[in-house]
């Protein structure tokens, strides 16, 4: 079975909207049956609720966050899962430190989509009224880059 964890920092705004952006898309195409997608975070505390900004934003681009509940990294939930899409250079980086069986199976959100690999900012670093512009590129990411997870996934599954 094909599986996507998407991961940023707090798992309380830009990867839960990537997780909801990503079964969307799965669902439009009639592919969301026989997939594992999740998120989690590099620093969080499991059991926390979306961020109000997120909230807010992803009910603006018709997604639903609202029984989302964040989750840390963990050696557990890597192991079920074949792609690891992370927003910044620094998750790929701590997860690779703590975790190096999982280095081959990490990407940025935005090479993904074959764009030069750049960071997608944390949110809670930024001030409140870039929360809907930040959504919006994280859900138009997954959304191009749709194919590209698709395909990277499936690769990753047949060689486990």
């Amino acid at each position: 079975m094909p599986s996507v964890l998407f991961v940023c920092t707090a798992n309380r705004f830009r990867s839960p909207l990537a997780e909801a952006a990503f079964k969307k898309c799965l669902a439009e195409h009639g592919s969301l049956l026989g997939w594992h997608v999740a998120s989690a975070g590099t620093w969080t505390e499991p059991g926390l609720p979306p961020a109000p900004g997120a909230l807010r934003a992803a009910k603006r681009l018709g997604l639903d966050i609202g029984r989302h509940r964040s989750q840390p990294v963990t050696l557990q939930l890597l192991s079920k899962t074949n792609l690891v899409i992370v927003m910044q250079a620094s998750h790929r980086e701590a997860i690779q430190l703590e975790f190096p069986q999982v280095t081959g199976r990490m990407m940025l959100l935005s090479e993904i989509v074959g764009h030069l690999p750049y960071d997608i900012p944390d949110p809670f670093e930024t001030s409140d009224d870039g929360d809907q512009e930040l959504a919006q590129e994280v859900c138009d990411l997954v959304e191009r880059g749709y194919t590209g997870i698709v395909a990277f996934a499936q690769n990753l599954t047949d060689i486990d």
